[in-house]
């Protein structure tokens, strides 16, 4: 069965529809990023593996959309070097970071200077269903396939069902607050 005859027509009906006029007034970007600072989220390093090349990135802009059929979302900025490879792939492994990977973040956030493929040389990685890379030890590896690609404003924000799971060891994660790296 695929993703498109698990979703009920009617919990869709409507769910991209424009619902605001054409012009919406915003508060200013460096108000709203100081703003989101404050917001404090589990980082996730987001892989993909394909016929594009294979590489990841360090992202806390994921969540859940739904259990009916497993879905996340991933907002990714469209002028990331990651883009392209994600849309030609359509795989991706989320994998949630544990306390003790902020070494692995600042890999994948580009603050090393390794660039795609190389940034794998941090961790022990290995695959599930998808051939997405997946962090052996992750809090959690969820491996998707990408079911939609939606442009909203700078960003991509990539819906992606669920195809394998992995649970890693217990312990504390790691999250990204006010500009810095804590522990819960």
């Amino acid at each position: 069965m695929s993703w498109i005859d698990q979703r009920p027509d009617d919990a869709m009906a409507g769910a991209f529809d424009v619902i605001v006029p054409e012009h919406v007034h915003t508060v200013e970007p460096a108000i709203f990023r100081d703003a989101m600072s404050r917001l404090g989220a589990a980082v996730h390093v987001v892989t993909t593996a394909g016929p594009a090349g294979k590489s990841g990135f360090t992202a806390t802009a994921v969540c859940s959309v739904s259990d009916a059929p497993p879905t996340l979302l991933v907002c990714l900025n469209r002028r990331s070097q990651n883009a392209p490879l994600l849309q030609q792939n359509r795989v991706l492994c989320v994998n949630t970071l544990s306390a003790d990977h902020e070494d692995i973040a600042n890999v994948f956030a580009g603050r090393t200077g390794a660039f795609l493929e190389d940034r794998f040389q941090t961790g022990a990685w290995s695959t599930l269903a998808t051939g997405a890379p997946a962090l052996d030890s992750a809090v959690v590896a969820f491996d998707c396939r990408v079911i939609e690609i939606k442009q909203v404003a700078s960003h991509n924000v990539i819906f992606a069902a669920v195809e394998a799971v992995r649970v890693g060891p217990a312990g504390a994660a790691l999250v990204y607050h006010d500009r810095a790296y804590k522990q819960v």
